[in-house]
C-alpha cells in the first residue's frame, strides 16, 4: 500500500456552523505550556552547547498550583504563592559530567515569571516542587543484569554514541498528528483581535489590561457570536464606572475590528459578550491582582491549551494531545503536528485550494518516512505528480523542525 495517500473532495471550507476558542498568552493553561516549552529550550540549548547534542528529555508533567490574591479596587496582594510543578525525566549527566539541571530550570522559571508578571516579588511569590526522574521507559533491560539494551543508558549517556537517534532518527510512537490550510474568517477574526488588544501600542494608556483573555467564538452562517473573559488589574481600577467603561472599551475596539476584517467576506454581523458572570448590583467583578485566573485557587497542567497553530478549533480536524515539552529532535507530538501544519500551508501557498494532512507515525520508523501521509486538496489547479513531489520535499525537510526550535520558533 502506497504511503502517500492524496484524496480529493469538494467540501465546505467554511461551513454553516463552527466555534473556535483561543487561550491567550497570560491564561494559565497558555502559560503551563509556554513555560515547559521555554525549559525544553532552555535545556536543549545547553546540552546542544556543552555536548554536541540534545540530550533526552521530557518536561510533561509542568503545573502552576493554587496561587492565590485578595483584590480590591485600588489595592492587591498575594495570599498564597503560585506552586510550580516541575515533574519530568532528563538525562542528569553526561559521561561524568552533572548537569546542574535544578539550578538551570528553577532560574529559568523565574526569568519566565519576572517577564510574565513584573508586579510580583518572585523570589517569595513561587514555591518549586522539583521531582525528576531519569528511568527509561520500555525496552531497557533489568537493571540488574550485566547486559545493556539500547536504552541502558537513555538518560545517562556515556557519549554521543549512547544517542541512537543521531545513527538513525526514528518517531518515538505511533500516533496520529493533523493540520489544515487557510484558516477561517472566524479563527482570522479570533487571532487579530488578539494581536490588537495584546500589543504593546494598545495596552498603552491601559495599565488594567493583561495579557489573559479567552475568548470563545462561534459562527452560523454570516453572524458571529463571541464570549470573552477579560480580568483588570486591581491596582489601576479606580471604581466600578471605571471598570465599566473599560469593558466598553473593549466592546468598541472588537466592533472595529470586525468591520475592517469582514469587508469582502461572509461576515455581516456579530455580538460581543464580556465577563457574563459580572454582577455590577453586588460588585463582584474580574478584578485580579495580577492580570491572569491564575490566582484563582486552580491547578493548571500542559496539554490544555492551544493547538501548534495557536487555536483550538473542533470543528476541524485537531489531535487533542498537546504539544508544548516533547522533545524537539523525535518525538512526533511535537514533530510531526508541525510538520502537518506547516505541509499544509505550502500547498495552499500554491493551490490556493483549502487542505488538510494527516502525518500517521509507527514506533520505530523513521522519522521523514512516516507510516501513512494523507492529504486531502480539491485538486484543481495541481497534478497528482506534483503533490506528490511536493510532499516528499516536505517530508524530507522534518528535522528542520528541531532547528527552528532551537532558533526560537515557539509554538504558543
Amino acid at each position: 500500500m502506497d504511503n502517500v495517500i492524496i484524496l480529493e473532495h469538494i467540501g465546505k471550507f467554511e461551513p454553516d456552523f463552527e466555534f473556535v476558542e483561543r487561550k491567550w498568552k497570560g491564561h494559565p493553561d497558555t502559560l503551563s505550556d509556554s513555560l515547559a516549552e521555554r525549559l525544553s529550550l532552555v535545556y536543549s540549548r545547553y546540552t546542544k552547547d556543552h555536548f554536541g547534542a540534545i540530550l533526552h528529555h521530557n518536561f510533561d508533567k509542568t503545573g502552576l498550583l493554587w496561587w492565590a490574591s485578595h483584590v480590591e479596587f485600588w489595592k492587591w496582594y498575594l495570599t498564597k504563592p503560585i506552586r510550580v510543578l516541575l515533574t519530568w525525566r532528563a538525562s542528569t549527566k553526561f559521561w561524568d559530567e552533572i548537569i546542574p539541571l535544578e539550578e538551570m530550570l528553577i532560574d529559568e522559571t523565574k526569568r519566565f515569571f519576572q517577564e510574565k508578571f513584573p508586579m510580583i516579588d518572585i523570589n517569595n511569590g513561587l514555591e518549586f516542587h522539583y521531582l525528576l526522574s531519569n528511568k527509561s521507559s520500555p525496552w531497557k533491560v533489568d537493571e540488574n543484569t550485566k547486559e545493556e539494551g539500547t536504552r541502558k543508558h537513555w538518560f545517562e549517556p556515556r557519549s554521543l554514541s549512547d544517542l541512537g537517534e543521531l545513527r538513525f532518527l526514528w518517531s518515538n510512537d505511533t500516533s496520529l498528528w493533523c493540520g489544515y490550510y487557510p484558516f477561517t474568517q472566524l479563527e482570522q477574526l479570533i487571532l487579530e483581535i488578539e494581536d490588537t488588544l495584546n500589543s504593546e501600542q494598545y495596552k498603552q494608556d491601559k495599565p488594567w489590561l493583561w495579557s489573559d483573555i479567552k475568548l470563545m467564538g462561534t459562527r452560523y452562517l454570516n453572524e458571529v457570536d463571541l464570549t470573552l473573559c477579560i480580568p483588570q488589574i486591581a491596582s489601576h481600577v479606580k471604581n466600578i464606572e471605571e471598570y465599566r467603561r473599560n469593558i466598553e472599551s473593549i466592546e468598541k475596539t472588537i466592533n472595529e475590528i470586525f468591520i475592517k476584517q469582514s469587508k469582502g467576506g461572509v461576515l455581516e454581523k456579530i455580538s460581543i459578550h464580556i465577563n457574563t458572570r459580572d454582577n455590577y448590583d453586588t460588585c463582584e467583578l474580574y478584578l485580579t491582582a495580577t492580570g491572569s485566573s491564575i490566582e484563582s485557587w486552580d491547578e493548571w497542567l500542559v496539554w490544555r491549551g492551544n493547538r501548534v497553530n495557536w487555536l483550538i478549533s473542533p470543528m476541524k480536524p485537531m489531535s487533542m494531545e498537546g504539544a508544548a515539552w516533547k522533545n524537539p529532535v523525535y518525538h512526533i507530538g511535537k514533530i510531526y503536528y508541525i510538520a502537518a501544519q506547516k505541509i499544509a500551508k505550502k500547498i495552499y501557498e500554491l493551490t490556493w485550494s483549502y487542505v488538510e494532512v494527516y502525518l500517521v507515525s509507527q514506533s520505530g520508523r523513521m522519522l521523514i518516512d512516516p507510516w501513512k501521509t494523507v492529504v486531502y486538496i480539491d485538486k484543481e489547479n495541481i497534478t497528482n505528480s506534483e503533490l506528490r513531489s511536493l510532499i516528499f520535499e516536505e517530508l524530507r525537510k522534518i528535522p528542520d523542525i528541531t532547528q527552528d526550535f532551537l532558533a526560537g520558533e515557539t509554538i504558543c
